[in-house]
């Protein structure tokens, strides 16, 4: 009978740290793996970050330059399906290697701004962006103008000749940004 109360507990507590575990990654903090180099110079391929996941739990905006991580499936909605089943406890069991959905991205554009490129240069509302962290020069050939929409954001990594961001995929929904990077 001992051995059962023992089982017991060890069970419950278990389910316990499972369930904390669980709300801890889906709502607050969660480690991210760096997949390519599309952030090169400032983060590096197979690097690991840690995400805030509270911009994300309570829907608010990102600052101009933040790091974030986004869902890339801009095409469907995001559900708390998505957020459950994509903690790191339920990918163990699932084959992540040729998952391409999540991108590391430096936030550049906000809802109502306008973003042009020219002359190798990003274009913030008519301002030129200081950008210390790229990594070079965009190539000619990119000139562009984009009005980002309500409840969107525009990213662009910091390696952009080398960059699947906004400017292929299209705007972030609010929605789609999993976190901030913090450390």
């Amino acid at each position: 009978m001992k051995t059962f109360k023992g089982v017991g507990g060890w069970v419950g507590s278990f389910g316990i740290a499972f369930a904390i575990a669980l709300f801890i990654g889906i709502f607050i903090f969660q480690p991210y793996k760096v997949d390519g180099h599309s952030m090169d110079p400032t983060l590096h391929d197979e690097e690991r970050v840690y995400v805030s996941k509270l911009s994300h739990t309570f829907s608010y905006l990102p600052d101009y330059g933040d790091i974030v991580i986004v869902d890339s499936r801009v095409d469907r909605e995001r559900t708390f399906k998505d957020d459950f089943m994509e903690h790191p406890l339920f990918q163990i069991f699932k084959d992540t290697k040729e998952d391409r959905t999540f991108y590391v991205k430096r936030v550049i554009g906000k809802p109502g701004d306008v973003l042009e490129i020219k002359e190798h240069t990003v274009y913030r509302n008519g301002e030129a962006l200081e950008e210390p962290y790229i990594n070079e020069p965009m190539r000619a050939g990119q000139d562009n103008k984009w009005t980002v929409p309500d409840n969107h954001i525009f990213v662009m990594g910091d390696n952009r000749n080398h960059s699947e961001d906004s400017r292929v995929i299209g705007f972030i929904p609010l929605n789609h940004i999993m976190g901030k990077k913090i450390l």
